[in-house]
C-alpha cells in the first residue's frame, strides 16, 4: 500500500523530500540487475542441470534454488511497490523446476521491474510503503527509496552468492562490477 508523505520519521529524525535519493541512480541499479541476471543465467545454462540443483551448502541450497528465491523476492517486493500483492507460500518456494522457464520469467520480471523505474517520478520515492512480512507476518512501513536500496541489495547479495558457487564449479562468469557495465561510462565530454 502506497501513502503520501511530504516528511517521514526514521528512527527519531525527520527526514525531509530532499533528502531522497535521485531516480537516476535506481534505474541504474535496474540496469545493472538485468546486465548481470542475464550475464549469470548465461553461464548458468552450461552448468548441467544435475548440478545447477545440487545442494551446494548455500542459504537456499543450490544455484538453482537461489536463481528462485530471487526471482521470487523480486515478484515479491514488485508486488509490495505497485500495490499488486503476490502470494507466496515461503521464501523457498521452488517457483519454476525448468531452468528454461525459470530464465523466461527473470527477463520478463526485468523487464516489468524496469518499465516501472522507468515510469517513476522524483516525488515517488518519498511515498511511504506498508506491506505484511512474510517472516514476521508483521506489518511493516518504509519509505519507498529506503524499500527500493534493499530490494537491489537483496539481488545483489543473493547474486554474490550464485557467483561463489559457479567459481566452486569452475565457471568464468566474467566482470561483475557494476562500473563495468556497458552504457554507464562517460565517453565524451566537452567543455573546458
Amino acid at each position: 500500500m502506497l501513502i503520501k508523505s511530504m516528511c517521514t520519521q526514521r528512527a527519531g529524525i525527520m527526514i525531509q523530500p530532499k533528502d531522497t535519493v535521485r531516480k537516476s541512480q535506481f534505474v541504474i541499479q535496474s540496469q545493472y540487475n538485468q546486465w548481470m541476471n542475464q550475464k549469470l543465467y548465461t553461464v548458468c545454462k552450461e552448468v548441467p542441470d544435475e548440478t545447477r540443483k545440487k545442494d551446494m551448502g548455500a542459504f537456499f541450497h543450490s544455484i538453482h534454488g537461489t536463481l528462485n528465491h530471487l526471482l521470487l523476492g523480486d515478484r515479491l517486493w514488485m508486488g509490495r511497490f505497485t500495490d499488486t500483492e503476490f502470494q507466496v507460500e515461503s521464501l523457498d518456494q521452488e517457483l519454476y523446476n525448468d531452468f528454461e522457464a525459470l530464465w523466461k520469467a527473470r527477463n520478463k520480471t526485468d523487464t516489468a521491474i524496469n518499465s516501472w523505474f522507468d515510469s517513476l517520478s522524483e516525488s515517488d520515492l518519498d511515498q511511504i510503503i506498508a506491506f505484511q512480512a512474510v517472516v514476521t507476518q508483521q506489518t511493516h512501513r518504509f519509505r519507498l527509496a529506503d524499500a527500493l536500496t534493499h530490494f537491489f541489495h537483496h539481488q545483489t547479495h543473493h547474486r554474490g552468492q550464485i557467483t561463489t558457487l559457479l567459481s566452486q564449479l569452475g565457471c568464468d562468469f566474467g566482470m561483475t562490477d557494476m562500473m563495468w557495465m556497458p552504457g554507464i561510462e562517460i565517453v565524451n565530454m566537452t567543455g573546458g
